[in-house]
């Protein structure tokens, strides 16, 4: 028994001992374990740096443009009006000549013939009027001494008047020939560019010939000839002053032609004719702009398009870039006084190049987004890059 009662301290240390171990060692466990569940929580995204300008409103001046074909003020084929074989020509193709200049010289030699026959006619007609005249003169006293019946002197007065027929149709003749003597000179009836010479020297022409001699066209004006909607039409009349299309045209300014290069024509034009009706067709009417060229940089069969401005007051100009659209609505995302966006539907009257004309849905001094739209939500939030300058003055730079 002595011995029992002195081992049992000894047993009851290491037993303490074990179960502190095992105490530390769970502790230790369950610090790990809430080191590790407690997650760092995530910085929150900035919000995005997007550029902003005010929308200003003012008079503003858009461009519109409509197809144009060019012609010169005068765009004639040039043809025979007489057959014949042609001797010679003056002038080469695409030639600027003067009017009057002489261009083709058709044979003359059956023409001259002609004319000399006509003049030997109109000399024999004349010698009858004379002798018919005699015989009159010499019935007169005749009849009166009641020696020749008066019937007699009737006819030799019929006859007389007959060779005076004669003598009027024999100068006509004459006249005819000399016309078609002067048709063998063929000359330019106005001042302007040879076309193409598919005759040649030798060719054999004649007026019912379906290919021209060549065509002559007078570029130092040219008209450009551009169509208008009905629609277009309308505005047009309610957009300039005047009684009348033709006060209005004299209201109307100066337009430009864009080349088929994208260029612009240096000379500025002017719209003098507005056709009298609309082509049933196209449900379009026609006017016409004239513009100088005397350097001759434009010719007959140029295309082109006439760039008419209209002015606009009090309106804004939206890039087309700052825009979505949505089911056929076309919105903005305006920039509020705590940086939020708020999608914002706009009404479009009409568009200048790659903008918009605003007529409804913006007021002057509001702020939108000018790109990164396609990231945008309604009501994000959002870190203004301000630009200097507002939106009317931004398009006019670009």
């Amino acid at each position: 028994m002595n011995c029992i009662y002195k081992s049992a301290p000894r047993f009851n240390a290491v037993k303490l001992f074990n179960e502190w171990i095992i105490l530390l060692v769970l502790a230790v466990i369950l610090f790990l374990s809430s080191c590790k569940g407690k997650a760092e929580p995530m910085a929150a995204a900035p919000p995005p740096l997007l550029p902003v300008a005010t929308v200003a409103t003012g008079e503003q001046e858009t461009f519109v443009d409509y197809p144009a074909t060019l012609q010169g003020t005068t765009d004639v084929e040039i043809r025979p009006q007489i057959a014949g074989t042609i001797d010679r020509i003056y002038v080469n193709e695409g030639q600027l000549v003067s009017k009057g200049q002489l261009l083709f010289q058709i044979s003359e030699l059956p023409f001259r013939a002609q004319l000399n026959n006509a003049k030997a006619s109109l000399q024999a007609a004349q010698a009858a009027v004379l002798n018919a005249q005699l015989e009159v003169d010499k019935l007169t006293p005749l009849v009166q001494s009641k020696v020749v019946s008066d019937f007699q002197l009737k006819t030799a007065k019929t006859t007389y008047q007959i060779a005076l027929a004669n003598v009027e149709q024999a100068k006509a003749n004459v006249n005819s020939a000399q016309i078609n003597l002067s048709y063998t000179q063929i000359k330019a009836p106005s001042g302007g560019y040879i076309g193409r010479l598919p005759k040649k020297q030798g060719s054999l022409v004649s007026p019912s010939d379906p290919e021209a001699l060549t065509q002559l066209s007078d570029v130092s004006q040219i008209y450009a000839y551009f169509s208008l909607s009905e629609t277009d039409f309308i505005n047009f009349n309610h957009k300039y002053e005047g009684n009348s299309v033709a006060d209005r045209i004299s209201h109307l300014p100066a337009v430009a032609l864009v080349l088929a290069d994208q260029s612009v024509y240096p000379v500025k034009g002017k719209i003098d004719v507005v056709n009298g009706q609309f082509d049933k067709t196209t449900g379009s009417i026609t006017l016409r702009a004239v513009f100088a060229n005397s350097k001759g940089l434009l010719r007959s069969g140029n295309t082109g398009k006439i760039r008419l401005g209209l002015s606009h007051e009090n309106t804004m100009l939206v890039p087309q870039a700052a825009t979505i659209e949505m089911q056929d609505k076309i919105f903005v995302f305006a920039v509020g006084k705590d940086n939020k966006v708020n999608k914002v539907a706009i009404v479009v009257d009409g568009k200048s190049g790659t903008n918009y004309l605003i007529k409804d849905g913006l007021k002057s001094g509001d702020q939108i987004v000018l790109s990164g739209l396609d990231k945008l939500q309604d009501g994000q939030l959002i870190q203004p890059e301000k630009k200097a300058e507002k939106i009317a003055q931004l398009i006019s730079k670009k």
